[in-house]
C-alpha cells in the first residue's frame, strides 16, 4: 500500500546537506521511540559507510501495511527500540563503500531496507539497491518493490498467467491489488475480474484495467464471478489481503517492474502524497488516506489503501 512520504515543504524536501558525505552531519528521521504512540521526527546523526555499504539521499518513501503493524508490535519483525519505519524508497547516491561497484555517486536508485527507510538518508547495503533506468519518476519507483513485486511474483512467476486467462483480484483498489490489475492486464494481456468492497473501489480497479468487477461488500463473491464467467472459469485466483515481499523474492520481480515502468506498460497508482512533517497524523479513514492523525493511532490502517508516499526531498536540493 504505498503511501508516500515527502520531507519538508520544498520540492522533494528533506533537509538540504550541503555538507560532504560521513561523520559531522546530521539528518532527520521518523523515529518510534515508542509503540502505539505517534512517531517523532528527530535529528540523526550521520554515520560512515562500511566497504559494501551506499549512503542514499532518500527522495520518497513507501508507506507500507507492515509498517504500520511494526509500530504497533504487531509484525512479526520486531526492531528494537527506537527505530525508523520504512520498507522502500528511492533517492540519489551521495556516497558509495570502497567495495561498491553497483551502483555510484549521482546514480538514482530504489532501496529495500527493512525497517530504515523513512529518513532523509539511508545506509544500505549494494545488495539491496537496484538503479533506476531513464524515464521511471522517482516517486513511482518508490512504490515498486512491495506491491509490484508481489504482483509479478505471483503472475509472472507462481502462476505464469498467459495471455487471454481470467485473473481474479481481491482486494483489488488495494496498492498491491491495483499493481496485480495492472500488470495482468497491460503486461500480461490476462483479462481480469476485480473484487473490492464498494462501488468506488470497483471503479478505481476499473480504470487501472480490469474488464469486469465485483462488489462483495454487497453479496457473496463466489456467485457473482460464476455469473461473470458463465460456462468459462477463472484460471487464476490472487488475495491480496495477505502476505509480505520477501528480499529473494524481489531479486527475481523487481528488474521486471523497473522495465514495464519505463516502457510505460505500468503506471503506479499514487494514492496520496504527505510531506515528512505530516507522518506522524498519517492514517486511513474508511480505507482511504485522509486528513491524517498519526501512523500508530486507534483507527485501523486498511490494507485496501492505494499507494502512499512519503515525500523527503525534492531534486535539485
Amino acid at each position: 500500500m504505498a503511501a508516500v512520504a515527502r520531507g519538508r515543504g520544498l520540492p522533494r524536501a528533506w533537509l538540504c546537506r550541503r555538507a560532504g558525505p560521513g561523520c559531522g552531519r546530521h539528518y532527520r528521521a521518523a523515529l518510534c521511540a515508542q509503540l502505539k504512540q505517534p512517531l517523532a521526527i528527530e535529528e540523526v546523526a550521520s554515520r560512515p559507510v562500511q566497504p559494501h555499504e551506499v549512503r542514499v539521499d532518500v527522495h520518497f518513501c513507501g508507506v507500507n501495511f507492515a509498517d504500520i503493524l511494526v509500530c504497533r508490535g504487531q509484525y512479526q519483525e520486531k526492531p528494537q527500540l527506537p527505530f525508523t519505519p520504512g520498507m522502500e524508497f528511492s533517492g540519489t547516491v551521495l556516497e558509495t563503500g570502497t567495495d561498491v561497484s553497483t551502483v555510484k555517486e549521482g546514480d538514482q536508485v530504489i532501496g529495500v531496507s527493512g525497517f530504515n527507510g523513512m529518513a532523509e538518508e539511508c545506509i544500505i547495503d549494494q545488495k539491496t539497491l537496484w538503479q533506476i533506468p531513464e524515464g521511471v519518476p522517482l516517486r513511482e519507483a518508490a512504490t515498486l518493490p512491495v506491491s509490484y513485486g508481489t504482483a509479478i511474483l505471483a503472475l509472472e512467476h507462481r502462476a505464469c498467467t498467459r495471455p487471454g486467462e481470467t485473473v481474479l483480484v481481491t482486494a483489488a483498489a488495494g496498492a498491491t491489488g491495483l499493481a496485480v490489475v495492472d500488470v495482468a492486464t497491460n503486461v500480461l494481456r490476462a483479462q481480469v475480474i476485480a473484487a473490492a468492497g464498494s462501488d468506488d473501489k470497483c471503479k478505481l480497479a476499473m480504470q487501472k484495467g480490469a474488464q469486469s468487477t465485483v462488489n462483495y461488500g454487497r453479496g457473496g463473491l463466489k456467485e457473482a464471478v460464476r455469473k461473470l464467467v458463465g460456462s468459462g472459469w477463472v484460471n487464476v485466483a490472487i488475495d491480496t489481503v495477505g502476505g509480505d515481499v520477501f528480499l529473494e523474492a524481489l531479486r527475481r520481480t523487481l528488474s521486471s517492474a523497473l522495465q514495464y515502468c519505463q516502457q510505460g506498460l505500468i503506471q503506479p497508482h499514487i494514492g496520496a502524497v504527505f510531506k515528512l512533517e505530516e507522518i506522524q497524523k498519517l492514517r486511513s479513514r474508511e480505507g482511504r488516506c485522509s486528513d491524517l492523525p498519526d501512523i500508530n493511532g486507534s483507527r485501523e490502517w486498511q490494507s485496501q489503501d492505494p499507494s502512499l508516499v512519503v515525500w523527503l526531498r525534492s531534486p535539485g536540493t
